[in-house]
């Protein structure tokens, strides 16, 4: 007799296995673990969240009260350098009114936009180019070029300042105490910091040149016509990066123009550090709080107004290099 004909006869002697039910109780077993660990997970993010984002709150107070004591003593009557109180005891807008109407501050501040514009053009376009060229040109010192530039710029720039300083007295004899001689610190070296801007150019496709020289172009249009209007985000970052090194320096400014007669050449930096000497910081305090809010109000409108094109420069540059 077959085995199917002896399992019909005899009901007793077939299995009994729901392999069904068997099935459904591994699976939960088998997801229970995972559960217990996602949530584990799940918690562990959580506090991780909770401890950054308190802990960068705590930075981000820590780092804006000396930016909102610098305000609030703009805009403080008591005159000197020390006030027995975090607020002032009476508020003016004097302070702001002598800045503008009792010193050389707007013709500091002049001389310092007027720098920091064209620096920021020369250095930009110096950027532009030497980066497209590293970029889309193969030639044989290329790579050794890029590492050496590369090398360089790591260095401080005021280390150079006795060597610069020198050359400017040979080059501009009768002129190196001079706006001239700023515009071009500023704007020799700008060719160093070309990495960013290249990684970005090495992120656009070849296949534009190809097709705007087979139609004709050259390199420069080319570039000019094809590949910059295409680098808004990297154009702007770079001239958000030019602008901020002129208007904020002071080394170099107080090593070159130290000596000028005429405190009228003075920048804005070079003109505040010296209402903190101890002969003028209790008459010019106040005055010099109100200064530096000016001083910063355009660059961080700027900073805040371009923000999203910066980010995608400095990501666009880093991706490829």
């Amino acid at each position: 007799m077959s085995e199917k004909n002896k399992n019909t006869q005899n009901p007793s002697s077939a299995p009994l296995t729901d392999w069904a039910a068997i099935d459904k109780l591994e699976a939960e077993v088998t997801t229970l673990p995972k559960r217990k660990k996602t949530g584990g997970m799940r918690l562990r993010r959580i506090l991780g969240n909770t401890v950054g984002q308190t802990v960068l709150t705590i930075l981000s107070i820590i780092w804006v009260i000396p930016l909102f004591y610098l305000l609030i003593q703009s805009f403080r009557k008591e005159p000197g350098a020390w006030s027995p109180t975090f607020f002032p005891q009476e508020w003016t807008l004097d302070n702001y009114k002598k800045l503008f109407f009792e010193t050389e501050f707007p013709r500091w501040y002049g001389n310092t936009l007027l720098i920091s514009i064209i620096s920021c053009a020369i250095t930009t376009a110096f950027v532009l180019m030497v980066s497209y060229a590293f970029s889309r040109m193969k030639f044989k010192a290329r790579k050794p070029m890029m590492n050496i530039m590369l090398i360089l710029g790591m260095f401080p720039g005021f280390m150079s300042m006795s060597a610069v300083y020198f050359l400017l007295k040979i080059l501009l004899p009768d002129n190196y105490q001079s706006h001239l001689s700023l515009i071009i610190v500023y704007s020799a070296g700008a060719a160093l910091s070309y990495y960013i801007a290249k990684g970005f150019f090495d992120t656009v496709p070849r296949a534009l040149d190809d097709a705007a020289r087979i139609d004709g172009a050259n390199r420069f249009r080319t570039f000019y016509k094809i590949i910059l209007p295409l680098s808004k985000p990297i154009i702007i970052y770079t001239i958000l990066v030019s602008i901020v090194a002129p208007w904020c320096d002071y080394i170099f400014v107080s090593y070159i123009m130290s000596g000028v007669p005429d405190t009228g050449m003075y920048t804005v930096s070079l003109g505040m550090y010296k209402w903190l000497e101890r002969e003028m910081i209790q008459q010019y305090f106040t005055t010099f709080c109100a200064a530096a809010v000016v001083v910063a109000t355009p660059i961080t409108a700027l900073f805040m107004w371009l923000q999203k094109y910066y980010v995608q420069g400095v990501t666009g540059g880093a991706v490829k290099g």
